[in-house]
């Protein structure tokens, strides 16, 4: 076997299994893991604390949710012009939470952490949904805000021709669509985003990182256990890459790109 150990996914997983880290944090602990060194988590801590209670300051008394709101999108929108970077979407710094503070520019996922965290200062309890190709946030079973265009209010028309625009209109809307993303499944999502594009870009190395970093979150992800495998084999680790792809096809038998990792594994084996 060709597996070794990574000081960087060891200290990962000693950060994320701490009790006292909240999402901001560990999201800036992945960042720092895979590109930025150097950062200082307490700076950009302080940065989002500073835009919290600026926001609180500019309140009057009323609870009203509508209101708070209003006030949210105002303080952190035409404020401090955080936007959806419509021009750039799949630049990976838009998945590192200190380069979506500098840049004020991010996608669905990191742009609806920052809300949600501001929103806290002002007591109100938003939820992050885990909605297909494009992260949202909820108040209670009222409201569904999208922080990528500036906390729009959502409709159902709005979420379907989101899914249209992504799934070219072959999927349909469900509410289940809406349940709250865990923060150990935020953190895999923006590690799967980041694999994608250290892939793209052939930096293998890089995305084996993010990919035992999400395993280090659910050892049992089918997705990031097949990744695993196939990123082993480009690596030129056949043996360890069969055994990955061996044990997705036992967890997931019933996948749709079965046909493509039997052919991946026959193509392996007849090169050994």
């Amino acid at each position: 076997m060709n597996e070794k150990f990574d000081p960087c996914v060891a200290e990962w997983e000693l950060f994320v299994k701490a009790l006292n880290y909240n999402i901001v944090e560990k999201c800036l602990k992945l960042a720092q893991i895979l590109e930025y060194p150097d950062l200082n988590l307490n700076l950009y801590i302080e940065k989002i604390d500073t835009i919290g209670k600026s926001l609180k300051l500019d309140l009057n008394q009323s609870k009203n949710p509508t209101y708070l709101i209003s006030m949210l999108n105002e303080h952190m929108f035409s404020h401090h012009g955080f936007k959806g970077d419509e021009e750039d979407y799949y630049n990976p710094k838009n998945n590192f939470l200190n380069e979506v503070i500098d840049r004020k520019a991010g996608i669905p996922i990191t742009l609806s952490i920052i809300y949600s965290q501001i929103a806290k200062y002002i007591g109100l309890d938003l939820k992050i949904s885990g909605f297909p190709s494009h992260v949202v946030v909820s108040y209670k079973q009222e409201m569904i805000l999208d922080p990528y265009h500036g906390g729009k209010l959502l409709n159902m028309d709005d979420l379907q021709a989101i899914l249209d625009s992504n799934y070219a209109g072959q999927v349909q809307f469900s509410p289940e669509f809406l349940n709250e993303i865990d923060e150990t499944k935020i953190l895999i999502r923006i590690l799967r985003n980041l694999r994608s594009s250290y892939t793209q870009s052939y930096a293998y190395e890089k995305a084996m990182r993010c990919t035992d970093m999400a395993l280090a979150l659910d050892p049992n992800g089918p997705e990031d256990i097949r990744d695993k495998g196939i990123l082993e084999i480009r690596l030129l680790h056949n043996e360890t890459g069969l055994k990955y792809l061996n044990q997705y096809l036992e967890i997931n038998p019933n996948a749709e790109d079965v046909d493509f990792i039997l052919e991946l594994i026959k193509s392996i084996r007849k090169k050994d």
